[in-house]
């Protein structure tokens, strides 16, 4: 599975693809943000529209630091979200 690391407001964030299958399918992936630093684990995520490839990991490396940070910011808690199973 394709990752990569991205440093936002000085913290380390780890950047995958969900895994989960919309009913979109092609047309809508998920991304996984995992902090791992300090004491407690911290994951958030978001859902987003490729561009260009319709491969979640191909779309992922197709992906500029700044579009990835922007992701960042409309990402939502872990709890909130299916792709964790709403865990804390």
């Amino acid at each position: 599975m394709s990752r990569r690391v991205l440093e936002i407001d000085g913290t380390r964030w780890e950047v995958s693809p969900s895994g989960r299958v919309t009913q979109y399918t092609r047309d809508e992936f998920g991304l996984v943000f995992a902090r791992a630093s300090g004491e407690a684990r911290e994951e958030r995520v978001v859902r987003y529209s490729p561009l260009g490839s319709r491969s979640p990991e191909a779309s992922l490396n197709e992906l500029s630091d700044a579009e990835l940070t922007e992701l960042f910011r409309r990402s939502q808690p872990s709890w909130t979200a299916p792709e964790t199973g709403y865990r804390r």
